[in-house]
């Protein structure tokens, strides 16, 4: 199953009493402000959920499947990165198999 924005809505708006349209507005205004601190290259800590930052990856060498002899040259790229909060990871960890 898949979590999404408007999933989030329904149900904030339905435990708080607030209409769809005013959640909307504040889950959409924490969404635009994480996007806008994570282009100047801040880092976005929420406590208890996690961190996520902006890493620089290096230029490389790929390899495409189909012709192996052909090298493609990957540049360097910014890349969005995320580190779960410790309470995130135990809720997660709940769900490793067990042997």
């Amino acid at each position: 199953m898949t979590l999404t924005k408007r999933d989030l809505v329904i149900r904030i708006s339905e435990e708080t009493g607030l209409i769809q349209t005013q959640v909307f507005e504040v889950v959409q205004k924490t969404l635009n402000y994480i996007t806008e601190a994570l282009a100047k290259g801040d880092k976005v800590e929420l406590r208890n959920f996690g961190v996520f930052d902006v890493k620089i990856r290096k230029a490389r060498v790929g390899r495409n499947p189909n012709k192996p002899e052909t090298d493609v040259p990957i540049p360097v790229r910014a890349m969005v990165k995320f580190k779960a909060g410790k309470e995130m990871r135990a809720e997660v960890l709940k769900l490793t198999p067990k042997t």
